[in-house]
């Protein structure tokens, strides 16, 4: 693959990755913000409000009669949280160039038709339709709430929300319901217009079109595209130390058959200068669920050999300098597993696991590198995160950094590591609860 990063105008950067390998070619475009409280759910909702209509395409039936027109090519909203920043916008896949008979070209018409979504979407007196944004803003409210009834995603995301409370890494990329409950059209076309003057923007293809033919559709369909004062000093910041000397400790009960442990930890002094490849080692060694996850430690000793929980794995967030454990136990072993845990985490700090261990993170972690090579969206995210982080180099050069990993490196990563808080939820008013 062929990869080409360009600045289109100020402060629109284009990824391009050529490639014949795929049959559909991969687009995407997300604008860069600040996540924050305030405005998290008005930006989740955005991209669903423009995906209703456009000037020329004024409602979801006009645009799905113009999509199949198109072999069937599909654009759909995106929203995502890299670190601290909300990324917004649309992804849309759709059959390359290189597969179409006579020299057909859908690449100028996707451009053409996501530049309209962005820029000219149906309004009416120059105000987003209200009808549009309020079945958007019920959708997200229905989206919020959904979130509560998966158990798992929902420990995670209060044990984030009560380890980082202050920092914008605690806010959910969708806001809350009372946030999104509040959405009007009136302000949500105010906030509309101020990010498409403000917001970096972030552009990736995939596919075998030319960078330069990429650059120059791109251009032509964000021409009208206004640019004020840019806010380029978005990114995240990084807390290499834990709140207190001691883990916070939290628990909540619902109507929950199984208990759902997380901890959540800070990397420390790894993030100063930050050594990715032994960083993502060290979480595959620990319980990352990629490829060599049955032979992690957390599988072997906290699951297989003390069966003390359902599940276990490990999550890393390089860009935010934090990890986390999730695991699924009967409460009656909340301190058994607890205290596992964190013996698998001291004997990634001593240095306790052998040459075999090591050799199967990193030949686990090269093969998750090697697997986003064949999907252009797993490409489009790994280069979104590389991106926002300053780096340059892809999937295939991170598989090679992994395999030189030493075991000093991973000691080194795993050096710092502090556990921040400590998160249960569990049911039923008889069981032992947490301080």
């Amino acid at each position: 693959m062929e990869r080409t990063r360009r600045e289109l105008m100020p402060g629109v950067f284009l990824t391009c990755l050529r490639t014949d390998k795929f049959k559909t070619a991969f687009l995407s475009l997300h604008l860069l913000a600040a996540l924050d409280g305030q405005t998290a759910s008005q930006n989740a909702a955005l991209p669903g409000v423009l995906r209703r209509g456009t000037v020329s395409a004024p409602d979801m039936a006009a645009l799905a009669a113009r999509l199949d027109g198109l072999y069937g090519a599909r654009i759909e909203p995106s929203v995502r949280k890299v670190g601290e920043i909300q990324c917004l916008g649309f992804a849309a896949d759709f059959a390359d160039d290189a597969w179409l008979p006579d020299g057909e070209s859908l690449l100028e018409p996707i451009t053409d038709l996501m530049g309209e979504l962005l820029l000219a979407p149906n309004t009416r007196g120059g105000l987003l339709l209200p009808r549009y944004v309020d079945g958007e803003r019920a959708k997200l409210e229905q989206d919020i709430r959904a979130r509560l009834n998966d158990r798992e995603e929902y420990a995670h995301s209060r044990l984030i929300e009560l380890m980082c409370p202050g920092e914008a890494y605690a806010v959910d990329v969708l806001g809350t319901e009372e946030t999104a409950r509040s959405i009007g059209y009136v302000a949500l076309t105010r906030h509309y217009k101020a990010l498409l003057a403000s917001s970096p923007i972030e552009i990736f293809y995939c596919g075998s079109a030319p960078a330069d033919r990429v650059a120059a559709a791109l251009a032509e369909a964000l021409s009208t595209l206004p640019r004020g004062e840019l806010a380029m000093d978005i990114g995240t910041d990084v807390r290499l130390n834990t709140v207190d000397e001691q883990p916070r400790v939290f628990s909540e009960q619902m109507d929950v058959s199984q208990g759902k442990l997380v901890l959540g930890y800070r990397l420390g002094d790894a993030m100063e200068e930050p050594d990715m490849a032994a960083l993502r080692v060290m979480n595959a060694l620990l319980g990352d669920s990629g490829a060599a996850a049955v032979n992690s430690k957390l599988f072997l000793n906290v699951r297989e050999r003390q069966s003390l929980c359902y599940y276990v794995y490990s999550d890393l967030d390089p860009v935010k300098g934090v990890m986390t454990v999730a695991s699924g136990i009967d409460p009656q072993n909340y301190d058994r597993t607890v205290a596992s845990i964190g013996r698998q985490i001291r004997a990634l700090q001593e240095g306790d696991f052998t040459d075999e261990d090591l050799a199967t993170a990193r030949t686990g972690l090269s093969a998750d590198m090697l697997a986003l090579t064949d999907s252009p969206a797993g490409l489009e995210r790994f280069w979104l995160g590389q991106n926002l982080l300053g780096l340059d180099y892809g999937p295939e050069e991170l598989a090679a950094l992994a395999e030189d990993v030493t075991r000093q490196d991973v000691v080194k990563a795993a050096a710092g590591i502090g556990c921040d808080a400590v998160y249960f939820l569990s049911g039923g008013e008889d069981e032992d609860e947490s301080d």
